[in-house]
């Protein structure tokens, strides 16, 4: 873990965070706006080193620690480091694996993966993210509760179709992970949400694998990362009193 931290702040933990152009990296940024010192969790080194300098140009605050969110060891291991650096107010998952294929010719590795990946990952994720929301001293008290864990979801949470049937069933799964959790979690004090995104999201991902998706949607026809992060933000921020466990989000073109 490379560390350049502010003991003294809040943390957020983002796992998930890839290119810059991402969405990823956009919470990241949105909390580090707010003064949170930030974790971030990728696959790769040198993405997650490049955003935290992008951040720490700007005056946040970045802690770096690639690694696999369905290795059990690593995830520890980064949640004790995570620990160390102040009190875990936020934790969102953010990874996923969107396999596409006909379902005939879907080898039952991708599936394995996606599963892994989506469901695998979140609980790891977020069996060791939570006992650090639970250790917030005023978890019980505080307007806002302990803190919040915050799943990223997609179109395929709701629906399923062709050729997703290894992603949606995945991301299905997300989805009820997370409701179990904000059951048994909510009156604990920590917030549990899941995002919808219903939508393309205008990103590195999407304009390098389908530019001509980009240029068809027009003004504002895909989600903006950065308009998505503010909205992790207030979900982050909502009092405790009217609390969301799940918010679809989606531009204003966008069928459904």
């Amino acid at each position: 873990m490379s560390e350049l931290s502010n003991s003294s702040a809040p943390t957020a933990w983002i796992a998930g965070v890839g290119a810059s152009a991402g969405l990823g990296a956009a919470l990241a940024r949105r909390f580090a706006h707010e003064g949170y010192t930030v974790i971030l969790t990728g696959r790769t080194t040198s993405r997650v080193d490049t955003i935290a300098a992008e951040i720490r140009a700007q005056g946040g605050h970045a802690v770096t620690a690639a690694a696999d969110v369905t290795n059990e060891a690593q995830i520890a291991q980064i949640a004790a480091q995570v620990r160390e650096q102040g009190t875990l107010r936020s934790a969102i998952f953010n990874a996923g694996n969107a396999v596409r294929a006909p379902t005939l010719e879907l080898e039952t590795a991708q599936f394995e993966q996606a599963w892994r990946t989506n469901v695998l990952g979140g609980f790891v994720f977020a069996r060791a993210a939570l006992p650090l929301l639970l250790d917030a001293p005023d978890a019980t008290t505080a307007p806002t509760g302990a803190g919040s864990l915050i799943f990223t979801g997609a179109t395929a949470s709701l629906r399923g179709r062709p050729p997703f049937a290894a992603f949606a069933s995945a991301k299905a799964g997300l989805r009820s992970l997370s409701q179990s959790l904000a059951r048994e979690f909510s009156p604990r004090g920590v917030h549990v949400a899941h995002v919808v995104i219903d939508g393309g999201i205008d990103g590195e991902r999407l304009r390098s694998a389908a530019p001509q998706r980009v240029s068809d949607a027009g003004p504002d026809g895909l989600l903006h990362i950065d308009a998505i992060a503010e909205s992790y933000w207030q979900l982050h921020r909502q009092n405790r009193s009217a609390w969301t466990q799940e918010i679809d989000l989606r531009p204003w073109r966008e069928p459904f």
